[in-house]
């Protein structure tokens, strides 16, 4: 069963999510939910609180017909950034219809626990750096559009605004 995405406007969206402290069978439905919504509504990555739960959990899938590139991250934290950076145009479920560069690290070290609470760290580049990053700023309560210029958050002010004028109608 997918699950509700929450669109810019609605309070969770910019809430720091709360450690998971109990994993495995107490996880497991919710990452299952999580995998499933990403995939129904298109994207390559989804974090708890874009579906309304403040926990620090993240699934990212840069190729999502490709299960065994799927990573879900339980409590991620970004240890390392490289100095360089890159641009690229990003979207996201939560503020939909909105597209923007946005200038993020190319390559970061994230180390985080899967769902039965084993810790991992990975280095990691390119397309899957990049969602990470996204996904985790999600859980810190920032979206992509804080991370626009000035210039670029005052083209698309008017449609923040009707997307936060949607969510409270839809809550």
């Amino acid at each position: 069963m997918s699950l509700k995405i929450r669109i810019y406007g609605d309070r969770v969206l910019r809430t720091k999510g709360k450690e998971v402290e109990e994993f495995g069978s107490v996880i497991a439905p919710l990452l299952e939910q999580m995998v499933e919504t990403m995939l129904v509504e298109g994207g390559v990555g989804l974090a708890a609180p874009q579906v309304g739960v403040s926990k620090r959990i993240a699934v990212v899938n840069p190729e999502p017909k490709n299960s065994e590139t799927l990573i879900a991250m339980i409590n991620p934290h970004i240890v390392a950034i490289s100095s360089e950076t890159t641009s690229v145009e990003e979207g996201c479920l939560s503020v939909p219809d909105i597209r923007a560069n946005v200038i993020r690290p190319t390559s970061i070290e994230v180390a985080y626990q899967d769902g039965e609470g084993r810790e991992h760290r990975i280095e990691i580049d390119g397309i899957v750096a990049r969602i990470i990053q996204h996904e985790v700023d999600h859980l810190d309560g920032i979206l992509f559009v804080d991370r626009l210029s000035l210039a670029t958050k005052a083209l698309i002010r008017s449609r923040l605004r009707n997307l936060s004028h949607r969510s409270k109608r839809e809550t």
